[in-house]
C-alpha cells in the first residue's frame, strides 16, 4: 500500500481517529463511570500523546536530525540498533 497524498483522504483519517478515541472513551467511562477512572483515562492519552511526540518530534529535531522515522516499530528498531 503506497502513502496517503490526497489531503481530503488525510483529514478523514484524522477524523475517524478522533472519533474512534472519542467512542472508546466514551464507552469506557459508561463502564466505569467514576472521576478516577475519567482521571486515569485522561493521563493515559495525554502520556501516549506526549510519548509519541518525542519519538516524532525531540527525537528528530534535536537528539537526531539525520535520521527519519517512518511509524513507531521503525522508531523501536532504531532504538534497538542504536544499543
Amino acid at each position: 500500500m503506497g502513502d496517503l497524498r490526497d489531503p481530503r483522504l488525510m483529514y478523514l483519517k484524522g477524523a475517524l481517529f478522533l472519533v474512534g478515541g472519542a467512542l472508546s472513551a466514551a464507552l469506557l467511562l459508561m463502564e466505569a463511570p467514576t472521576l478516577k477512572v475519567a482521571a486515569l483515562l485522561a493521563i493515559t492519552v495525554w502520556c501516549f500523546a506526549r510519548a509519541y511526540y518525542f519519538a516524532f518530534y525531540v527525537v528528530q529535531r534535536w537528539i537526531d536530525p539525520g535520521y527519519r522515522f517512518s511509524g513507531l516499530f521503525d522508531f523501536l528498531r532504531y532504538l534497538l540498533m542504536k544499543r
